[in-house]
């Protein structure tokens, strides 16, 4: 699925994770991947004059990618580099775009401090913002980093969102022979005490049963291992219980979610997961019309 392969780098200690987890994606497809570094011509600390400054970072830039080519060098991963100036947020949003790659993978937090560009808040933005599949992988944790998955959880509300959603997971699961785990949740938090609370939970758990079944027959149709949860409790915690309690290797989810009733898929729950999420996250954004 992914044969082009977008890894922003900024040289944050820990990008070493991100970088093996994206060489082993591209040797998978033998497809191809790319060093992006941003020389941040937005930030405060920037001042451009004659365009000292501005070849500087371009000069830091070619080191950083020179040094990440080296880890994927170890691998025998073919990569190419680049080096742009610009805002790094739309920048890095308007080059997948532009050159048509089928994912961007990026870290979820970094080591050296808040002034490095790759942190969270950035990432997370390229999460919101990007039309192409983001894979996000949280560096520093103890859970080890496996590819290809073999066992992927997509959570679903049912809104289109979601079910554009699923679609990438079973094609991502089909292309994997993984096992698909799909999830949906009912929070009761969000319900009174009252008869009409009652009927309106009798009414969610029906519409997770009917999300989950239906990614479930998708599943089926491409031959794909499929399993089914639906749970009670907050969205957040429920998928990372589920990664916890089924040993999952990647969660694929929408990144808004547009039922009557906020569910599942709402950007922070999106969000949430991607900051804490053990394993790597695949976030998906509907097309836009």
């Amino acid at each position: 699925m992914y044969e082009r392969i977008l890894v922003p780098v900024d040289g944050s200690d820990g990008s070493e994770e991100v970088l093996y987890h994206a060489g082993e994606m591209a040797q998978r497809t033998d497809g191809e991947l790319t060093l992006l570094f941003v020389a941040d011509t937005s930030r405060d600390s920037v001042t451009v004059v004659e365009n000292d400054v501005v070849d500087a970072l371009e000069e830091e830039g070619a080191d950083i990618v020179e040094g990440a080519g080296g880890v994927l060098d170890s691998l025998g991963v073919d990569y190419s580099t680049d080096v742009v100036q610009g805002d790094v947020v739309p920048t890095i949003v308007d080059y997948a775009e532009e050159y048509d790659y089928d994912a961007v993978v990026m870290p979820t937090q970094g080591k050296q401090g808040l002034s490095k560009q790759l942190l969270g808040s950035v990432t997370e933005k390229v999460v919101r913002l990007s039309e192409r599949p983001v894979v996000t992988v949280r560096t520093g944790t103890e859970r080890s980093l496996s590819f290809p998955y073999e066992r992927i959880l997509v959570a679903t509300d049912g809104s289109s969102t979601a079910t554009y959603a699923a679609e990438h997971a079973v094609d991502l699961a089909a292309s994997l022979g993984a096992t698909l785990h799909v999830l949906s949740v009912v929070d009761d938090s969000l319900l009174g005490l009252d008869v009409r609370s009652a009927l309106s939970g009798a009414e969610e758990e029906e519409a997770a049963e009917e999300a989950v079944e239906n990614v479930v027959l998708a599943a089926e149709s491409r031959d794909v291992d499929v399993e089914s949860h639906v749970e009670h409790e907050s969205p957040h915690e429920a998928i990372l219980d589920a990664v916890e309690s089924y040993d999952i290797d990647a969660v694929v989810m929408g990144t808004t979610g547009k039922g009557a009733v906020d569910r599942i898929l709402l950007g922070s729950v999106a969000e949430k997961t991607v900051r804490t999420s053990p394993v790597p996250v695949v976030t998906v954004h509907e097309p836009s019309e």
